[in-house]
This record gives structure tokens, C-alpha cells and sequence, in this order.
């Protein structure tokens, strides 16, 4: 795993690059976020979805949401990038697009959006 910052002028975002699942649970999540913070001073991560454990997209496990609120407890923003049309859960659609409205985490198609719309709302 490479933890690289991007400069955006007024805030620094980690973007979190691994060619292996980096997020298995909670604990994983919570060790990320104290690395990023450590390396880079951001509290905005940017991470591609293949780096989340599977059982993440699927809502029955809780574990997006136990880990999403860890985000938002330590005030952390999170940009998950990817494509997410595989994806034929109703439910987990739902909850992407409820997310996507609150700009804490977002789930977008590309890097650069995601720096776009993260370097914008703060």
C-alpha cells in the first residue's frame, strides 16, 4: 500500500493506492485512517474500491456502515472510486446515491472527480 498526497492548494487529500484489499473490517479502517492522517495530515482519502473487502458492497453485513460511521465520527471525508454498475443490489444503489448527496463519502467513477468535488467542498 502507497499512501501519495495531492496538492489541491487549500487542503492535502491522501489518496491510498494497493493492489490488494487495504480495509478487511473496522480495525483495518481505523488503522488507514491513523496512517493517512500520520503520513499526510489529511482528513480527506480518496481509495479505489477494489482495496475494500467484498463483504463491504453487500448492506447485510453492516460493515459499510460500521466503517462509514468511523469515517464520519473522526471527521474523515472518503471518496471510494470505481465502477459500481456490477453492483445489482436496489438497496446498495439506494445507499450509494444517499451517500453521494451528503459529501462526506462519496462513491464516484474516476480519481479526478473525486479531487474535484473533495477540493471544492471544503
Amino acid at each position: 500500500m502507497t499512501i501519495r498526497t495531492i496538492a489541491t492548494g487549500s487542503i492535502p487529500i491522501a489518496r491510498v493506492e494497493s493492489d490488494e484489499v487495504v480495509v478487511h473490517n473496522v480495525d483495518t479502517a481505523l488503522d488507514l485512517m491513523a496512517d493517512v492522517r500520520y503520513q499526510t495530515g489529511a482528513d480527506t482519502i480518496i481509495i479505489d474500491s477494489d482495496c475494500l473487502h467484498g463483504d463491504f458492497f453487500d448492506l447485510s453485513t453492516n460493515l459499510a456502515g460500521e466503517i462509514l460511521q468511523k469515517f464520519t465520527n473522526y471527521r474523515m471525508k472518503i471518496a471510494i472510486v470505481g465502477d459500481f454498475s456490477h453492483y445489482g443490489s436496489k438497496s446498495l444503489r439506494d445507499f450509494i446515491r444517499e451517500s453521494n448527496k451528503g459529501g462526506q463519502v462519496l462513491f464516484l467513477p474516476s480519481e479526478a472527480e473525486a479531487v474535484r468535488l473533495m477540493s471544492s467542498s471544503n
